[in-house]
């Protein structure tokens, strides 16, 4: 039995001389790994469709190990993305930090359509590191590891809120800045901000614009909150810091 069914590719693996094994996020059958047979011949049908970061229409035979691709087309290849290293480095980041959190064959139709609307404002030139991290807090939320950003994590006061405890999982107010003396301070429009980035969806985020101090803030929180209660080692991640610090250091030079 075939079924045709949309999604995007996450990885790819070799296997064997002339197969691939994808792993495509779909909105009707969650995260699905699937053989390629043929994929990695320059001229077959399948090179084209299997390549990471291709959003498209998929034919393929479902089974409880791996499924197989029969054939298929390409819907989107966000060709800016593959032309621009910074952009590939978060579209990376972004695949693999939703291969770890999405379990297999998990139906959420939401986080794909997430996933494909950050992508695209990638690809068309919106900040990169604000939309990423617009996306985190929906995976964090999704994995079910979401800080607490609305109110204090500790009483639920909805203002005053001065600090973001890693420990505690959320903003703290004024009044109970004390249980955390390692609290990082946040501005109140940093504070507003993660409420955004935790609720609103990615389509309904415009051309965002965020102070550079207020992106370093809000960077160190989210790193250290996902080291703290996230729990996988994330290749991508590390490279995308590097990237960043050669391109802040080029910035400097001139």
């Amino acid at each position: 039995m075939f079924e045709k069914v949309e999604g995007f590719v996450l990885k790819t693996q070799d296997y064997g001389e002339t197969h691939k094994i994808v792993t495509l996020l779909t909105p009707s059958l969650g995260k699905v790994g699937a053989i390629a047979r043929g994929a990695k011949k320059t001229k077959s049908r399948m090179a084209a469709i299997t390549q990471p970061f291709i959003h498209g229409s998929y034919l393929i035979q479902p089974s409880s190990g791996l499924a197989v691709v029969q054939q298929g087309e390409v819907l989107s290849s966000f060709r800016k993305i593959r032309e621009d290293i910074f952009k590939t480095g978060y579209t990376s980041y972004l695949a693999e930090l939703t291969d770890k959190l999405v379990d297999p064959k998990q139906y959420n139709p939401f986080i794909y359509q997430q996933l494909l609307h950050t992508v695209n404002k990638i690809n068309v030139g919106q900040d990169a590191e604000i939309i990423t991290m617009i996306y985190e807090w929906k995976m964090y939320k999704e994995a079910g590891f979401a800080p607490v950003v609305t109110q204090c994590v500790s009483c639920g006061r909805k203002d005053e809120l001065k600090a973001f405890s890693i420990s505690n999982g959320g903003l703290l107010c004024r009044q109970c800045l004390s249980i955390d003396p390692n609290a990082i301070a946040v501005p109140e429009k940093v504070a507003k901000l993660m409420a955004i980035f935790a609720w609103v969806e990615v389509e309904q985020i415009g051309n965002i614009s965020v102070k550079p101090e207020n992106k370093i803030i809000l960077q160190q929180i989210m790193e250290q909150y996902y080291e703290e209660h996230g729990g996988f080692f994330l290749k991508s991640k590390k490279f995308l810091k590097q990237m960043n610090k050669l391109q802040d250091n080029f910035s400097i030079d001139k």
